[in-house]
């Protein structure tokens, strides 16, 4: 069975956002975020996802880093494990 056919064309990180790695809970809308480019950062849920979209432990974001505070971040999409897998596999991500 060829894992090809299940692939999806997945959303990618734009110039200005990386991939993170949720490491902890801070309470209310914000995580403890690990980055792709090697920095920790504080991540923000926005209102527009905060309810509808669980963000766990562990999971598998993209940031946006503020650009005006680089410590701060933005949580802009979330992927659900098999993406996860899927950008283990081809590479993105460790």
């Amino acid at each position: 069975m060829s894992n090809d056919s299940q692939r999806k064309n997945l959303r990618m990180p734009s110039s200005d956002e990386v991939f993170a790695v949720v490491t902890r809970h801070e309470g209310g809308n914000h995580v403890r975020l690990q980055c792709q480019d090697g920095e920790t950062r504080m991540g923000r849920i926005p209102g527009r996802m905060k309810y509808r979209t669980w963000i766990n432990e562990g999971d598998v974001v993209i940031a946006e880093p503020w650009a005006w505070q680089d410590e701060k971040a933005n949580v802009e999409w979330r992927y659900d494990e098999q993406d996860a897998q899927q950008l283990r596999q081809e590479g993105h991500i460790e």
